[in-house]
């Protein structure tokens, strides 16, 4: 075999120019797609209970490594357009990439790394979310979980309607906004009456569906005092974008001074926007689309004040 036989050239080295170059737009893109996480969370309510910083790192993880990707995607396209383009009337094929096993590798890999590093984060996330606040299904006629351990509050059962929501509390006091003392866990019993309901408080990052014929045991802290939003998370009906509601988180002494005066009122319809509504459409004429009547509003001791704004 002469010298000259392509079996003993010397095999090219890498391009270090070229390796150089990706290296710098890894970079570029890491840099970007941390930011872009860090920036991702301020378009989220305040994180008002134990549980939200947990449900923002997971969403935080998943837009980062999401504009990490889209960011490189974008470079491969725009440096192919713009320096790697076909000559004019050049119709022939690309270099074939069929049996690359190292490409093959590669594009395996990645996305593998991706959804387990994804997957494991999240797991360990629901772990802990679990700790902070479990649910639990009670079995027909099984007994309420009895409380309570020092810090803990409750139960509060939460009733969903078409459309409307009621908390009793366990002195009694009923209301159609929620209180909550701040810092101390609450428990809740979660029931329906009629259809699928989502027990939902963006600043809390918790969700929790309530179905008819279950009574789930239901729990969590909030940690910044304020007003926030409870709403229907799932569409339960014609007017049920307007199943919201306030949730009050206050002080210790100031949540036992508002059940004080509560429990000193008497019973009243609660306002109640989705029963308004209907009000309205039947004064403008029925127009014949089936709808389901609102229930009647709930009988409370305290009522939601609409005029009154709130954080999130």
């Amino acid at each position: 075999m002469s010298p000259s036989s392509p079996s003993l050239a010397p095999r090219p080295g890498p391009d270090l120019k070229a390796v150089g170059l990706v290296s710098l737009a890894a970079g570029i893109d890491t840099i970007l797609s941390v930011k872009a996480a860090e920036l991702s969370l301020k378009l989220l309510p305040p994180q008002a209970s134990t549980a939200a910083p947990y449900v923002d790192g997971v969403f935080a993880l998943e837009v980062g490594i999401g504009c990490f990707i889209f960011l490189g995607c974008c470079t491969a396209m725009a440096w192919s357009l713009l320096f790697h383009r076909a000559d004019k009337y050049d119709m022939d094929d690309g270099a074939p990439i069929e049996g690359n096993l190292r490409l093959e590798i590669i594009w395996t890999v990645i996305p593998l790394v991706i959804v387990m590093a994804i997957a494991t984060y999240s797991f360990r996330v629901n772990d802990i979310l679990a700790t902070l606040g479990p649910k639990v299904k009670l079995m027909p006629g099984e007994a309420p979980q009895l409380l309570t351990a020092e810090g803990e509050y409750g139960p509060v059962d939460v009733i969903a309607r078409q459309w409307s929501w009621e908390f009793i509390y366990p002195n009694g006091v009923r209301s159609s906004e929620l209180h909550l003392p701040l810092d101390e866990r609450t428990h809740f019993r979660l029931q329906s009456e009629d259809v699928i309901h989502g027990f939902f408080i963006p600043a809390f990052r918790l969700k929790q569906d309530l179905v008819p014929g279950s009574v789930i045991s239901y729990s969590l802290t909030p940690t910044i005092e304020g007003v926030y939003r409870l709403r229907d998370s799932q569409f339960s009906g014609g007017y049920f974008a307007a199943n919201q509601t306030d949730v009050v988180v206050e002080s210790r002494e100031a949540f036992d001074g508002w059940l004080a005066d509560s429990a000193r009122q008497p019973l009243r319809p609660s306002y109640n926007p989705a029963d308004e509504l209907h009000q309205l459409r039947l004064r403008k004429g029925d127009r014949g689309w089936a709808t389901v009547p609102p229930a009647p509003p709930p009988l409370v001791n305290a009522s939601q004040d609409p005029s009154r704004p709130h954080d999130a």
